[in-house]
């Protein structure tokens, strides 16, 4: 194999390596299954991440990831406007939207507070969820946010935040454990932490 032609394959391996769940074994093999399977997946891979490369756009209103903005969660009005879910990022709201327990809408924070990071309310998405509720019929905000350190510190903010808004604010109940991050628990459990939820006070 020419220097060329194994210089290009490991950096493909080193890209797929840098993926949540796969490290340089997992990469490695990986890569050679989808080398391996060149028409049937390569082929097929290299032309899906050009595309969705070019059309993947932030909604305006939650923040979710689509190819429309306001996205199709947004512009559903199927769902109830009473009700807004909000959540640290976008695989939060996937693992909640698999379990179907929501029928509102949602607002992605974009992460959560942590002081040793510099995350603070100005680099979160806050004032827009703020705005959101004063301008639609908000009665209830569920503060979907993971069970560790940062996420309940953030739930506390927000809840002070919101409390002179009216409106119920609910959080996650039973199944969710001291640590847990939505995106890894399965989806019974977080159904019924969706249908136990309690108030924040």
């Amino acid at each position: 194999m020419a220097p060329s032609e194994k210089n290009e394959i490991e950096n493909f391996i080193r890209l797929l390596s840098k993926l949540p769940g796969l490290g340089p074994r997992s990469g490695r093999r990986a890569a050679l299954e989808i080398i391996k399977r060149k028409d049937q997946l390569l082929t097929p891979l290299r032309e899906s991440f050009i595309e969705i490369s070019e059309k993947i756009i932030v909604c305006e209103n939650c923040n979710n990831i689509d190819v429309i903005s306001p996205c199709s969660i947004c512009t559903d009005v199927r769902r109830d406007e009473s009700i807004i879910c909000v959540v640290e990022e976008v695989s939060d709201l996937w693992a909640i939207e698999r379990s179907g327990a929501v029928k509102g809408y949602y607002h992605i924070l974009g992460g959560v507070l942590n002081a040793l990071d510099g995350i603070g309310p100005d680099q979160l998405h806050i004032n827009n969820l703020n705005k959101r509720i004063k301008e639609n019929q908000v009665s209830e905000v569920i503060l979907a946010l993971s069970a560790t350190i940062d996420g309940q510190t953030t739930m506390h903010y927000l809840s002070d935040l919101l409390q002179n808004d009216k409106i119920r604010i609910s959080k996650l109940a039973h199944g969710i454990p001291v640590g847990g991050e939505l995106d890894y628990l399965d989806d019974g459990t977080l159904m019924q932490a969706i249908v136990s939820r309690t108030n924040t006070d």
